[in-house]
């Protein structure tokens, strides 16, 4: 390096002719060098070069691409491919700001550092770099350059009204193809131009959009590193994009980077967003158009002073941190990850001996992973290529020609083309490093052919899918006033110049999929006149439509028929929601207006049919204080609220208040406080809907089949789903609601404490089998303890005169007998229960205290099974056969294990028990009446009062329970009493 160089940092906005002017400065000296930071560049300003000076001096060098010839003199490079120790006179480097860059920044940041000319050096780049330039670059001079044309933000537009000269900028390649295909259907055709396409295929994607064959170019930030096309407005349809490891949002900066490539000279040029980008803020907007940014405080840097004497020497040499406080350490890039992977591997170490060898190591792990498969199958491929390079020297001709013959295939679609040019850059990059190959010259230009013959098979799809030369022609006639012939029949069927084109889906013109270009806007465009006197005809017929006609999904549509016509969308409240429309722009305001006010109305009848105890619930002005307060809870939750989140609320309404409130409908469960007529099919299909819009689900999750007591727990579901769907989450399985207040009913007579089984009735009402009730009743916070036993068979059983065992009652018998049951007595002295109240429940203050009897069911005098068995023996056989008929049966014997919901605990239902108030966890006094042990404090022998001694118990059976009369107005009841007769 000269001490008599020029340093020169020309800063400043985009379109203010940077490039042009440093090629102007190269060409004055004899030699040169410049790089840049995408080949696609380069190659741009090789071909200027080239027309200026002639290919016999200009040099194209990129980590695929090497035109080098014999008396060059101007070499264009990308900047990681630029030579080192050339001694050229002049030496540029474009969009140096890409020193923050975290992937690529420490190689700008190198080159700021070390890269000289011996006569000038250029930097050029924006104007945030000049803080740290003037720390890092002592004798620097700043030239700043302004924009030559004005940059005006136009907020957001849709893609459909974008005007012609215009780039939408996608940051996906899944998003690039998908703005495309729109652009076809509604424009005509789009170019596509991605970072990752071949020079060649970009230039041929360019051309199209330059001639003016397509007015639309759909690309990805590559756009914004200089690229100079005939641009008038630039679209975001993202203002986020992936950086390698996660999304964030773009800088404003970044925005201007890529919204200054509109306007060209001394042409305007215009931004703004698209799609689902978010309009930009005043801020971000302001600063791109006045070219104002945060300047950047710290250069990525990571160490040139590489050591070689071993890996693990050349690793720390490249983690090495930097000393100036302008600088800061490079996150770890894709080959310090590939050196350390193959360091861990034992062949590898082997062959790593010298100094020679580390540096071989290190020159396989910069091939870039242009493949992107994984970092492993990356890492796998360096090693094979070091292990050839290593112990041959040179990578062998038939295993690379291998290589390369699975990928020389023009076939597939544009996918399978990207993939197999990224697959092709690999080896265009080994073909490229001196010393690899036997013969390199053979194997670049062989190289260079299959990614030429790829370019053009991609440029070919590419045009057949987002360009639709049919549709452009149209354009051109519309845009000519010429007239189309186009009809609409009374089906929708749509036809343009005789050509069937689509169809019209309630207020939406749906093209047909199946003809050739009649997916494409411009036929749309060319049915208005047809289209457009009918839209207004079907929206009159649809506003004088019954509401039999109009339904809505669990999705939250809106259908007219079998047609979309619009959407629920998130109102004030879960009882009012919006409507948002389907329909065409074409259509008209006061189209989408008049659609809009039937559905408005169509949703409000049906909410208030549906839910119309609940809205006299919230109309009730008659209520006060709290309970009006709870009449709120129950509104905002849809009429169904978990009583375990409103315990406190619940212990402090008075009788009044909960008589006031049972008017109304609601029931006080034991689990849930609910309104059984909202629990029917047609108001549970609604809530969910209205509860999913309320709490901004994307996917709304559907109900579960009506009629079913218990269905199946959804894993992953919302929270609070399976109460919208009348529904307890209990276990494996969901039980409804109103079944597990009966279910809950029963279990309040059985002992808790002491364990009880399962009746048949319970397992009747619930329709399961032993094993899934006993999972609900874990659910639920019980215990159950699983055994064996003998089973009795029921010419075993003691059968006694004064009643029948329950063995013998049909279960159908048994579930009806509890649903005809009569509620016990009533929680507090001198109140009736509620009807739909079961007795005791008012006294659950939370749903952490299980559902016990007031106590212990007396036992059931029973004769062992072995004493029968063998008092049943017949003289003469042997005891043996009894034994060996004998079977066993599962059993499970439940206890409450103190938790439901993860609220309470045993030990809290221990400790409130001894209050001696007869009811779990309630005050008040005891159920038992007035005499009920010493002082009324409690029943003999139970918690609460002294325990009398009666001396040992005595076992008897239960009393007969009496049968109930025969109705005689029952066509069958002559049959009944014959058969009672009979027995």
């Amino acid at each position: 390096m000269a001490s008599a160089s020029r340093i020169v940092a020309v800063l400043g906005p985009t379109n203010t002719g940077k490039t042009h002017y440093a090629i102007e400065r190269m060409l004055g000296y004899r030699t040169g060098v410049m790089g840049f930071p995408l080949r696609l560049l380069a190659r741009e300003v090789y071909d200027k070069v080239v027309a200026a000076r002639g290919p016999s001096v200009v040099a194209l060098v990129t980590g695929e691409e090497r035109i080098v010839p014999p008396r060059a003199q101007y070499w264009i490079c990308t900047v990681e491919a630029m030579p080192e120790g050339m001694g050229c006179d002049f030496l540029a480097i474009d969009e140096i700001q890409l020193c923050a860059d975290p992937e690529r920044g420490h190689v700008f940041t190198d080159r700021l550092l070390r890269a000289r000319g011996t006569l000038e050096t250029l930097f050029l780049g924006a104007d945030t770099m000049r803080g740290p330039i003037s720390a890092l670059v002592p004798g620097v001079e700043f030239h700043r350059r302004e924009r030559m044309s004005d940059l005006v933000y136009t907020g957001s537009k849709k893609i459909s009204r974008m005007p012609p000269r215009t780039a939408i900028v996608g940051f996906s390649v899944d998003n690039v193809y998908a703005i495309a295909e729109l652009i076809r259907r509604q424009k005509g055709g789009a170019a596509v131009v991605m970072g990752a396409l071949s020079p060649r295929t970009r230039n041929a994607q360019v051309a199209l959009y330059q001639n003016g064959e397509v007015d639309y170019l759909v690309a990805t930030d590559a756009i914004g590193m200089g690229l100079n096309l005939d641009i008038d407005h630039v679209a975001f349809s993202s203002t986020t994009k992936f950086d390698g490891r996660r999304m964030r949002p773009l800088a404003p900066n970044e925005l201007a980077q890529i919204a200054g490539r509109a306007g060209r000279g001394m042409s305007h040029g215009t931004f703004g967003v698209t799609g689902d980008a978010r309009p930009l803020d005043e801020g971000t907007a302001s600063a791109i158009m006045n070219h104002q940014f945060t300047p950047l405080k710290k250069l990525n840097w990571r160490s040139a002073d590489l050591q070689f004497g071993t890996v693990e020497a050349l690793i720390n040499s490249l983690e090495s941190s930097p000393s100036n406080e302008h600088l800061t350490k490079a996150r770890e890039a894709d080959d310090l990850g590939a050196l350390k992977m193959l360091s861990r591997e034992s062949a590898i170490i082997a062959r790593t001996t010298n100094a020679q060898s580390v540096k071989l190591l290190w020159d396989v792990c910069r091939i870039p992973d242009f493949r992107g498969i994984s970092h492993a199958e990356h890492t796998s491929l360096l090693g094979v290529i070091f292990e050839h390079l290593h112990g041959g020297g040179v990578v062998p001709d038939d295993w690379l020609a291998r290589q390369i013959k699975r990928i020389d295939r023009t076939d597939g679609n544009i996918d399978t083309l990207s993939k197999r040019l990224a697959f092709i850059r690999t080896w265009t990059y080994v073909a490229q490093r001196n010393g690899w190959l036997r013969d390199e010259s053979h194997w670049r230009g062989e190289t260079r052919a299959v990614e030429d013959r790829l370019s053009d098979a991609l440029h070919e799809r590419l045009t057949q899918r987002f360009v639709d030369r049919r549709t452009s022609v149209l354009l051109r006639r519309l845009k000519q006033k010429e007239a189309l012939l186009a009809e609409v029949n009374d089906k929708g069927e749509v036809t343009v110049e005789g050509e069937f084109v689509g169809r019209l889906e309630g207020f939406r013109f749906s093209p047909d999929k199946g003809a050739q270009g009649a997916e494409a806007k411009a036929l749309k465009a060319a049915s208005l006149q047809a289209l457009a006197p009918q839209f207004h005809l079907r929206a009159d017929r649809f506003y004088n439509a019954p509401d039999t006609e109009i339904d809505y999904t669990e999705q939250g549509g809106l259908m007219w028929g079998g047609d979309a016509v619009g959407k629920l969308v998130a109102g004030a409240d879960a009882l009012s929601p919006q409507i948002e429309v389907f329909v065409d722009d074409a259509a008209g305001p006061d189209v989408a207006q008049k659609v809009e006010r039937r559905l408005l109305h169509f949703i409000t009848r049906k909410i208030n049919a549906l839910f119309e105890p609940l809205l006299n619930l919230q109309k009730d002005e008659e209520l006060t204080g709290l309970a009006r307060g709870f009449a709120f809870r129950m509104v905002e939750n849809l009429g169904v609220l978990p009583r375990a989140g409103v315990a406190q609320e619940v212990k402090d309404l008075d009788q009044d208040a909960r008589g006031a409130l049972r008017k109304h409908g609601i029931r006080f469960g034991q689990f849930t406080i609910f309104m059984p007529l909202l629990l029917k099919p047609a108001p549970t299909r609604l809530r969910l809907v209205l509860w999913s819009l309320a709490n901004g689900l994307q996917d709304f999750p559907e109900a579960p089949p009506p009629g079913l007591v218990t269905v199946p727990s959804i894993k992953d579901a919302p929270e609070g789903y399976d109460t919208m769907c009348g529904y307890r989450a209990a276990g494996e399985r969901m039980i409804r609601i109103d079944m597990l207040e009966r279910l809950a009913d029963m279990l309040r007579a059985e002992d808790s404490r002491g364990g009880f089984e399962a009746k048949a009735d319970m397992l009747s009402i619930t329709g399961m089998t032993l094993e899934q009730f006993a999972d609900l009743m874990q659910g639920l916070g019980y215990s159950a303890e699983k055994g064996e036993r003998q089973k009795v068979k029921p010419v075993d059983a003691v059968v006694t005169e004064t009643g029948t065992p329950s063995e013998d009652k049909p279960v159908m018998d048994a579930a009806a007998e509890v649903e005809n049951t009569p509620a016990a007595a009533p929680a507090e002295e001198g109140e009736a229960a509620p009807a739909d109240v079961p007795a005791g429940t008012e006294a659950i203050e939370d749903a952490g205290v299980a559902p016990v009897a007031e106590e212990p069911a007396e036992p059931v005098a029973e004769t062992p099974v072995a004493e029968t068995a063998a008092a049943e023996t017949p003289v003469g056989e042997a005891a043996d056969a009894a034994l060996d008929a004998a079977e066993t049966e599962v059993f499970y014997t439940f206890t409450w294990g103190g938790t439901r919901g993860g609220r309470q605990g045993g030990q809290r239902q221990q400790n409130r028990r001894p209050q001696g108030d007869g009811k779990p966890g309630g005050k008040g006094k005891p159920r038992g009446g007035k005499g009920g042990g010493e002082g009324g404090h409690g029943k003999p022998g139970r918690k609460g009062g002294p325990r009398q001694d009666k001396g040992a118990k005595t076992y008897s059976s239960r009393p007969a329970k009496k049968e109930k009369q025969i109705d005689p107005d029952n066509p069958f009841a002559a049959a009944l009493m014959g058969l009672k007769q009979g027995d």
